[in-house]
């Protein structure tokens, strides 16, 4: 049982309240939108709220309900700030990152809690989240600054060719609630420092830290109109946001189902990049160490609450070491601590929203009658658990290709478990799904280690090594309907994106 929950915001906490936050009804805060350099309401005047997923009773604040109108305002104020930001010194837009940077890491405490609070990862998970993302500002600061064209050789003396690597424009940048500050950071960072202007709508089920975010760079003082950050339903500003003649790219993050509506009703003028959903395997043969496998198992399907992209969801073992593994890795997942992220001794945190505990249940019932039910599963109540979105890791064995928990994205602390006879039909299981977004291998076998990352279908590949985690300065992204092909997230791949090469020629 969990020893407590997450606060409210005490009076002190309402002294330091920042001058671009309004007190709303009981002395709650209303957080605003940043369009075009000023802090504004929308023009409905409608909010929603943000409640914290480990308890209900917390509320940490009033979130603008934009509309049409608002979202206009937002595309209009970036367009017309893009020509003098693409004339800008780049030295002057990575300072201006290299600020937010430090914006983030001064009010580390204060973010991390808030991150906590908002979504339910562990307290140490939402410091690490707020450091990556530092992190990212500043690693783009540096490497923004190296992009550089090519001359080629001819045979006039009197011309020179030559390319040259340029902003796109106006840049939609929408984000999910998983990772609802570094994802964000690793759009962001590579279209300001390229020199485009971005526009920012993150997910309404963690908006908060999104709104740090946007409070770091105006902090660090951004050009007017060359960061907007708004806040409202998909439904209301989301095609405003993405179907806009002036919007040249749009970088998103979430489902594959939207990730697809946004491809297909983009402009062929506008460059897209999704990175989408993933039903990532960890493939243990008959050689891993057990213990290991159940470390990888856990670290991967279960920390996050599961709710990762690269989240590990099946285990396609061996069938010599199945019944073993099965007994470690139910031992293991009995002893975790299941409650509020913000207490110690926390392992596991709950789901972020109602809907996404409903969505999981669900799963839970269908693999309940498809497969063999080993452990967990149930939704946790009493006393604290009440308040908030819990349900305990759910393992299901004897699971087949064709079974929905097998082919279907579940997002939350659920592992299918399949047997192999051996690395090819592992090879031929794994990569039976639509998704193909990371893919991990446990063996000591070389030949396999050195066949695996060419037969799987993953864009990110480990070999004894979790499903989940990227660097800072290595590309991210997938394969199939895991991601768009032409793009890469994260490294110098993501400058790549908001840039577009223009050839040169020269005469005299």
């Amino acid at each position: 049982m969990p020893a407590g929950s997450g606060r409210r915001a005490s009076a002190q906490d309402r002294k330091r309240q920042r001058p671009h936050e309004v007190s709303f009804l009981d002395n709650v805060t209303q957080f605003l939108n940043y369009i075009d350099g000023k802090w504004l309401a929308c023009g409905s005047g409608s909010t929603f709220e943000n409640r914290n997923p480990a308890d209900q009773d917390d509320l940490l604040g009033h979130f603008q309900a934009s509309s049409a109108e608002d979202a206009q305002q937002a595309i209009a104020a970036a367009e017309k700030a893009f020509p003098a930001w693409r004339d800008t010194p780049i030295s002057k837009r990575a300072k201006i990152l290299n600020q937010a940077a430090d914006y983030l890491v001064e009010h580390i405490e204060q973010f991390a809690e808030e991150l906590t609070r908002e979504e339910g990862k562990l307290l140490a998970n939402s410091r690490d989240e707020i450091a990556r993302s530092a992190q990212t500002l500043r690693f783009y600061a540096v490497e923004g600054q190296t992009i550089t064209g090519e001359t080629f050789p001819q045979d006039d003396a009197k011309m020179m060719v030559y390319t040259q690597r340029e902003p796109l424009g106006v840049a939609t940048i929408i984000t999910p609630w998983n990772f609802p500050i570094s994802i964000p950071a690793r759009k962001i960072a590579p279209a300001l420092i390229t020199g485009n202007t971005v526009v920012f709508k993150p997910s309404s089920d963690a908006p908060l830290i999104a709104y740090r975010l946007a409070e770091a760079l105006h902090h660090a003082g951004v050009p007017t109109g060359v960061f907007n950050f708004i806040t409202g339903s998909a439904s209301a500003i989301g095609e405003e946001i993405t179907a806009a003649p002036a919007v040249r790219a749009i970088s998103f993050t979430g489902s594959t189902a939207a990730g697809e509506r946004i491809h297909r009703t983009a402009s062929m003028a506008t460059r897209t990049q999704m990175e989408l959903g993933g039903k990532n395997p960890l493939i243990v043969l008959d050689d891993a160490d057990i213990d290991t496998a159940v470390d990888l198992t856990i670290k991967g399907g279960f920390s996050l609450t599961g709710q990762a992209c690269t989240g590990t969801s099946r285990v396609l073992i061996a069938r010599s070491i199945k019944a073993e593994y099965l007994e470690r890795l139910v031992a293991r997942v009995k002893e975790l601590q299941i409650g509020n992220g913000l207490d110690k001794g926390t392992q596991i945190g709950p789901l972020a929203t109602r809907q996404q505990l409903d969505t999981v249940l669900g799963y839970i019932e269908t693999g309940k009658r498809e497969a063999t039910h080993v452990h967990g599963g149930e939704r946790l109540s009493g006393g604290d658990y009440d308040k908030g979105f819990y349900v305990s890791p759910a393992i299901f064995s004897d699971v087949t290709q064709e079974m929905r928990i097998a082919q279907e994205e579940i997002f939350g602390p659920v592992v299918a478990v399949i047997e192999i006879d051996g690395y090819d039909d592992a090879i031929a299981k794994a990569n039976d799904t639509p998704y193909g977004l990371s893919a991990a291998l446990a063996t000591r076998n070389i030949e396999y280690i050195q066949r695996f990352p060419l037969d799987i279908q993953a864009g990110t590949v480990k070999v004894n090594r979790t499903t989940t985690g990227n660097l800072v300065n290595a590309p991210f992204g997938g394969l199939k309907q895991s991601s768009t092909s032409t793009f890469r997230e994260s490294g110098r791949a993501g400058l790549d994106f908001f840039t577009q090469t223009k050839t040169v020629y020269v005469g005299r």
